[in-house]
């Protein structure tokens, strides 16, 4: 009755299967209350296999809507390999549109590897990590900018030092047809579900894929080519399942690099921020980033803000009230091929 999370998946069995992970999470209300985490897997036969999820931020709602229609539409005389589905993954953030979890505060992105015996959150990222995670080969995570970010739409995959997985890697965020892919330098032991994905020795994709707690029909494409272009790389697919058509020509590829603090803009005390440059343009160290106001002080002139790097603006700050330590504006470095393998 107590057990971390419990599920009836038969990651043997051949057709498709629906259900729920379930949270035991005892609460006033509702002593033997489980938290629901609904799921699909497909498998037909031998082939790649590939965990789709998102929803690991509850108010990033790109990849939520677009993995719900695929739950609803796969079908296992589709596919070839096996193919999970959950498109809701941290429930309680989804249905609360918030970026943790209103039961235990959890980020699940910053809760890996998790504790069996923890919070619901934890647990969960511990069953991610240690279960399912390595029954995939590849893990596709989808997040966006949430509520309160804008982000250049692009693909993701953490630095490593396996050069073969970081090449294939390399490979299929090339064949999901973004303009730009970031390469982030977290390392191994971080609390992300790409840090949970290299310590379970499966290949680890992410993106952010909008931003503002919306969607637009130019993001909700964006994300549907993404996925249905990963699955016919894998050979998963031989159609598409979520776009209405790929262009045969895949745009180029401009490989980015964020691994420094000194990349972003943050705020040092209380101020309301008005950034100068738009998603995407191409900066140099002392550009102005913004202004940053003080609705309190009309006698003071707005504060300029500056880069300290050059590179590409690939997200800035939505809301405009901000709080020091908050992230204002954001770039990334552009790097070729030879400088990461």
């Amino acid at each position: 009755m107590h057990t971390g999370l419990v599920h009836a998946i038969d990651f043997e069995a051949e057709g498709r299967q629906e259900g729920f992970l379930s949270i035991p999470h005892s609460v006033d209300r509702s002593p033997y209350y489980q938290i629901k985490i609904p799921y699909v897997r497909v498998k037909n036969g031998d082939g790649a296999n590939l965990l789709l999820v998102a929803g690991n931020h509850g108010d990033e709602y790109e990849g939520e809507l677009q993995l719900g229609r695929l739950m609803r539409r796969i079908e296992a005389r589709k596919i070839r390999g096996t193919v999970t589905i959950l498109a809701t993954l941290n429930v309680p953030a989804v249905m609360a549109a918030r970026r943790c979890s209103p039961l235990d505060g959890g980020n699940l992105n910053r809760a890996f590897p998790g504790n069996p015996s923890g919070t619901p959150t934890a647990r969960l990222a511990h069953f991610l990590e240690h279960d399912l995670f390595p029954r995939h080969d590849v893990v596709f995570d989808l997040h966006s900018g949430g509520t309160s970010m804008a982000h250049l739409p692009c693909t993701l995959i953490e630095r490593r030092d396996d050069k073969e997985r970081l090449e294939r890697s390399i490979q299929l965020l090339s064949a999901m047809g973004s303009s730009h892919a970031f390469i982030a330098d977290n390392g191994m032991q971080a609390p992300t579900s790409m840090g949970a994905a290299a310590r379970a020795s499966v290949i680890g994709l992410s993106g952010e894929f909008g931003g503002g707690g919306a969607v637009t029909p130019r993001t909700m494409a964006f994300t549907a080519n993404a996925i249905d272009r990963l699955m016919l790389k894998l050979g998963i697919i031989d159609d598409p399942l979520l776009s209405r058509g790929l262009e045969a020509t895949l745009p180029s590829l401009q490989l980015l690099s964020l691994s420094r603090h000194s990349q972003a803009v943050y705020a040092t005390r209380r101020g309301w921020f008005e950034p100068a440059v738009s998603l995407g343009e191409s900066v140099e160290a002392g550009d102005l980033a913004g202004w940053y106001h003080d609705l309190e002080r009309f006698d003071l002139p707005e504060e300029e803000l500056r880069f300290a790097e050059g590179g590409i603006v690939i997200s800035h700050r939505l809301h405009c009230d901000s709080q020091s330590g908050d992230c204002l504006i954001q770039v990334a470095e552009p790097i070729d091929r030879s400088q990461i393998c």
